[in-house]
C-alpha cells in the first residue's frame, strides 16, 4: 500500500478496526482490538466515520491538542459495534467543542438513538445532559459539503441498513463501505457505481470465503468480495477492514497475503495506520 508524504491533500486515519465486539488480546493487538472508528483530519476540522470503541483514543488525542477542531461524525449505522465508543469521546464533555452528527435518520430520531445506550441503569450519565452543544443533521441519498470535502451518502447491503460514504476534496477520493454484504445485484451495482475511479476503497470483509458458506444473511463480506470490488470499480488501492473478533494476526496476515495475490495493492486496516492519497507531480 503506497503511503505519500505529508504534503498530500486527503490522508485517513484507522483508530478502530475490528468488528463485532472489541478484542483487545495480545493476539490481535498488531492490527489492534478497538472497534470500527476512522477519521479524516483537516487541521481545523475533522470528519470521523463511525464511533466504535476507537473513537475514545482518538478523543483523548483531540483534547489534548491546543484547540479542539470542529467535529463532524458520520455513521454508517447504528449497530453497537459503531457506536459503543460514544460514551466515551472526551470532547462529548468539552464545553467549547462544536460537535455535528450525521446519519441517515431524522435528527430527533438519531438523537433518540445516541440516547438509548446512556439511559439508566446503562451508564451513569445521561446523553441529553451532555449533548446541548451537539447538532443532529440527516444525510441520506445525497451530497453534502462537510469539513471542506464533499460527502455522497449511499445504501449499503446489511441488516436493519447500512450506508456508505465517497468522500473527496476535489483531487482525491476515499470510498467507504462497511458493513456489506456482496450478492444483492442492486447495492452492489450502486457501490460500484459510486466507487468508480475513487483513489482508495475502504472494504468489509470480516469473514474468509470459507468462513462466509455459513454466514450468509449476517451482513459482512470477505477479502474477495473486496477485490472484485476493486476490480470493478477501477480503485488502485484496497484497504481491508471490519476485522472478525476471532481473526488474530496470524490469520490477518494470512488473509492479506491472499488477497495480495489477486490484488497487490491490499492492506488490511491498521489501528494507528494513516494513508495519505499523492498529489500527481504535475497538479
Amino acid at each position: 500500500m503506497t503511503q505519500v508524504d505529508s504534503n498530500s491533500n486527503l490522508s485517513i486515519t484507522f483508530w478502530g478496526v475490528r468488528g463485532s465486539i472489541p478484542t483487545p488480546v495480545s493476539a490481535n493487538l498488531g492490527y489492534g482490538g478497538n472497534t470500527a472508528c476512522l477519521a479524516i483530519d483537516r487541521g481545523d476540522a475533522i470528519l470521523i466515520l463511525d464511533a466504535g470503541s476507537g473513537i475514545r483514543t482518538l478523543g483523548v488525542e483531540l483534547c489534548a491538542r491546543p484547540a479542539l477542531p470542529e467535529i463532524h461524525l458520520l455513521f454508517t449505522h447504528f449497530h453497537w459495534d459503531h457506536i459503543q465508543g460514544l460514551p466515551f469521546f472526551a470532547p462529548l464533555f468539552h464545553p467549547e467543542a462544536r460537535i455535528i452528527l450525521y446519519s441517515f435518520h431524522p435528527p430527533e430520531k438519531l438523537r433518540s438513538i445516541l440516547a438509548g445506550q446512556m439511559v439508566a441503569p446503562y451508564f451513569p450519565i445521561d446523553f441529553l445532559q451532555v449533548s446541548q452543544h451537539v447538532e443532529f443533521r440527516q444525510i441520506e441519498h445525497s451530497t453534502l459539503p462537510i469539513a471542506g470535502l464533499t460527502v455522497q451518502s449511499f445504501d449499503l447491503h446489511h441488516p436493519q441498513r447500512s450506508q456508505g460514504y465517497r468522500i473527496s476534496d476535489g483531487a482525491h477520493s476515499i470510498v467507504i463501505a462497511t458493513d456489506h454484504e456482496h450478492g444483492d445485484p442492486e447495492a452492489d451495482a450502486r457501490l460500484n457505481t459510486v466507487a468508480r475511479g475513487a483513489d482508495l476503497l475502504v472494504y468489509d470483509a470480516q469473514y474468509t470465503p470459507l468462513e462466509y458458506e455459513k454466514r450468509h444473511g449476517w451482513g459482512h463480506s470477505t477479502w474477495r468480495d473486496a477485490v472484485s470490488v476493486a476490480f470493478e470499480a477501477q480503485i488502485p488501492q484496497l484497504v481491508l477492514f471490519h476485522h472478525d473478533p476471532a481473526h488474530d494476526d496470524a490469520t490477518l496476515d494470512a488473509i492479506l497475503a491472499e488477497a495480495q495475490t489477486q490484488f497487490p495493492l491490499t492492506c488490511c486496516a491498521r489501528e494507528g495506520m494513516t494513508l495519505r492519497l499523492e498529489t500527481p507531480a504535475s497538479a
